[in-house]
């Protein structure tokens, strides 16, 4: 790492002091959101320094082996998507211990990879909780696009989908149930499929 970069990083995590937030810091420990250093920094804040910092990628790079929660925070939202390879998705992800960064991840960065689905169908079939639920936000924000399945990828999709509404743990569950909606979104036929599929399981929320 440059000097440049090591003061830039350095610089950032001064920053944090100036805008910790106490009480939110305790209550994202009370709710298991359990970070070795964590100031409480609300989201919009975070994402107003990453844009005057703008993307970049050896500062990502070091801001993500920070654990810290607004390190790894900002991490998600300066790296330039057309830079980030698979093989540092793929530690990312292994490295993600919260529900918070899966879904910030998600939402900031993956969703924008030219791989996104890939990484998406591959998360969904993964039998870990924080991979689950990551996948199902990226394939949500997919599907918000106007990115459309083929029928292999439908399939994958709903049979996984069911899985998880019978998983037990409620963050999956929320995840696959929201997926399902914005994969419903995507027109009558979307709908009338997720309907079918889930009516013999006493599932259908809509």
């Amino acid at each position: 790492m440059t000097d440049e970069k090591k003061e830039k990083l350095n610089e950032i995590k001064r920053s944090f002091r100036l805008m910790m937030n106490g009480p939110s810091s305790q209550s994202m420990r009370e709710k298991g959101l359990d970070y070795k250093v964590n100031w409480g920094v609300p989201f919009p804040m975070l994402k107003q320094m990453a844009q005057e910092y703008g993307k970049d990628y050896d500062l990502a790079i070091e801001l993500w082996k920070e654990d810290i929660r607004e390190c790894k925070i900002l991490a998600t939202l300066m790296m330039p998507a057309d830079r980030m390879l698979p093989e540092i998705t793929d530690l990312w992800m292994e490295q993600t211990t919260s529900q918070e960064i899966a879904e910030l991840a998600a939402f900031n960065l993956y969703q924008y990879l030219d791989y996104a689905p890939v990484l998406a169908y591959e998360w969904i079939a993964s039998d870990k909780v924080l991979y689950q639920i990551c996948g199902y936000c990226v394939l949500s924000r997919l599907f918000m696009q106007g990115k459309e399945p083929n029928e292999r990828g439908i399939n994958e999709f709903i049979d996984q989908a069911i899985t998880a509404l019978q998983s037990d743990s409620v963050g999956v569950k929320h995840a696959a149930a929201t997926c399902i909606q914005r994969f419903a979104d995507l027109g009558e036929e979307y709908e009338r499929i997720v309907r079918k599929a889930l009516k013999p399981y006493h599932l259908d929320f809509f």
